[in-house]
C-alpha cells in the first residue's frame, strides 16, 4: 500500500545494506509500540537489522532463536529466526533471508514474548 498524507516517512534502503520489511500486520504495530515507547533503542535495532543482521556485536541481546522458533517459513522460505532484545522485555524477532537482502520483521513489541516464556 502506498504512503499516504500522515504517514511516518521511513528512511531509504543504506546502499549495500539490508532492507527491512514487516512479514505481518501485528509486527507493524508492535514495531510502532516501540517506537513510542523506546525510541532510542528502536533505532538501535533497526540499524542491527539493516547493517548486520546476522553477526552480533552483543550475542545475549542478539542471537538465533531456539527450538522451534529458531526457523520460520516466510514467503514460502525456511528462515532461521534471530531476535534483537531491544529493551528489558520489548523484543524484535526477524528472519534474514540473504538471497533477497531482506530482513522480515516477524514479531515487534514492548513487553517480553509470551512464546518464550
Amino acid at each position: 500500500m502506498p504512503s499516504k498524507r500522515n504517514d511516518r516517512v521511513a528512511p531509504p534502503g543504506r546502499p549495500g545494506g539490508w532492507e527491512a520489511r514487516f512479514a505481518t500486520n501485528d509486527a507493524a504495530k508492535g514495531w510502532d509500540e516501540l517506537c513510542q515507547t523506546a525510541r532510542n533503542a528502536t533505532w538501535e535495532a533497526w540499524t542491527v537489522l539493516t547493517e548486520h543482521p546476522t553477526r552480533p556485536e552483543n550475542p545475549t541481546r542478539h542471537h538465533v532463536l531456539r527450538g522451534s522458533l529458531g526457523r520460520r517459513e516466510v514467503r514460502g522460505e525456511l528462515l532461521e529466526q534471530w531476535q534483537y532484545e531491544v529493551t528489558a522485555g520489548g523484543r524484535v524477532w526477524f528472519c534474514p533471508d540473504p538471497g533477497r537482502r531482506v530482513v522480515w520483521v516477524t514479531h515487534a513489541g514492548a513487553g517480553h514474548p509470551k512464546l518464550t516464556d
